[in-house]
């Protein structure tokens, strides 16, 4: 088994200390337009942060053994070595582009992930909003382990891509050079991931790389100022009803739904798809962000509207993305 490092373990300290001179800016120096700390909020995503620690502790154990199995089927084999972990990142990177993606076009997916999209502030704490079911990532990552790459090796370009994207989640840091915004996921990037107007809505998926959005059609840069959270807001700040909301909302639709077809179609297509829709809701524009008002106003009235948010990828890692 390669003998690599928690990467999260030894960045708690500076998820700490970054979070502690950030509140300590947004005092100093408010920002009458940013979303800036709400106690109750950052109190919720800390405690989602928290809890997923748990529950992610418990889906590894599945993830780990499917993992494990096709690893012990297939003949390939790619050495941990410094270059190979390079390649094993970008192909990382390459494959939670899609899983987030995903998580955002199919509302069985966007159930879990749209935990992390359900504040409306857009602050370190925000990164911590984690889901507690973050069981539906793993299947977009069989295709390393099926080439060679070693489960733990997966578990430690997951956590890398995780610890990446803790410090992007800030109003503090503006455009950075050209060439940075051109290549890699940026705070400004992914405030336009988090913003719940419809010019932004299901843009800018990458985790390390923003490349991938410029290559599939999914990039969009910061202009106006984003509105954070959902297209219909939740109103709670109770860490199970957070978890929870648009399962609910979810099994509601499925419930009145009149057709297996419909059920089906709720589970597989965009938040938004409504009975008598085409069924092919779901591209960026189409699917979290056009109808995430469809998961909320089918049912629980705490709204579970998509605005682009990961998603987390469960991997025997810790939970992905901040997504």
């Amino acid at each position: 088994m390669p003998n690599l490092p928690d990467v999260v373990l030894w960045s708690v300290p500076a998820f700490v200390l970054l979070t502690v001179v950030e509140i300590v800016t947004v005092r100093l120096h408010p920002d009458e337009d940013d979303a800036g700390y709400e106690a109750k909020d950052a109190a919720t995503s800390v405690t989602m942060g928290l809890g997923s620690l748990v529950t992610d502790f418990v889906w590894k154990i599945p993830i780990v053994a499917v993992y494990s199995a096709l690893y012990a089927l297939t003949p390939l084999r790619i050495p941990v070595l410094w270059w190979t972990v390079l390649l094993m990142l970008l192909a990382q990177d390459f494959f939670y582009y899609w899983s987030h993606r995903g998580h955002h076009v199919i509302r069985l997916l966007w159930a879990c992930h749209v935990v992390h999209h359900s504040s409306r502030a857009f602050n370190l704490t925000t990164a911590l909003r984690q889901p507690w079911t973050s069981l539906t990532s793993w299947p977009f990552y069989l295709p390393l382990i099926a080439l060679g790459v070693h489960p733990a090796a997966l578990a430690f370009c997951s956590s890398a891509n995780l610890v990446y994207q803790f410090w992007i989640h800030t109003e503090r840091v503006h455009k950075l050079p050209a060439p940075v915004e051109y290549v890699f996921n940026t705070p400004s990037h992914h405030r336009v991931h988090h913003a719940s107007q419809g010019s932004y809505l299901d843009r800018n998926f990458g985790g390390i790389l923003i490349v991938w959005d410029r290559l599939f059609g999914s990039f969009t840069p910061e202009t106006e100022r984003p509105v954070y959270g959902l297209t219909k807001n939740i109103t709670t700040y109770n860490p199970l009803r957070v978890a929870t909301h648009e399962y609910v909302a979810l099994a509601r639709d499925l419930r009145a739904a009149r057709t297996w077809r419909d059920r089906l179609r709720h589970l597989v297509n965009g938040p938004g798809w409504r009975p008598g829709e085409a069924a092919g809701t779901g591209g960026p524009g189409a699917g979290a962000g056009a109808g995430a008002g469809a998961g909320a106003g089918s049912g629980t009235g705490t709204g579970t509207g998509a605005s682009p948010a990961v998603t987390s990828a469960a991997s025997p890692a810790p939970t992905e993305a901040a997504g």
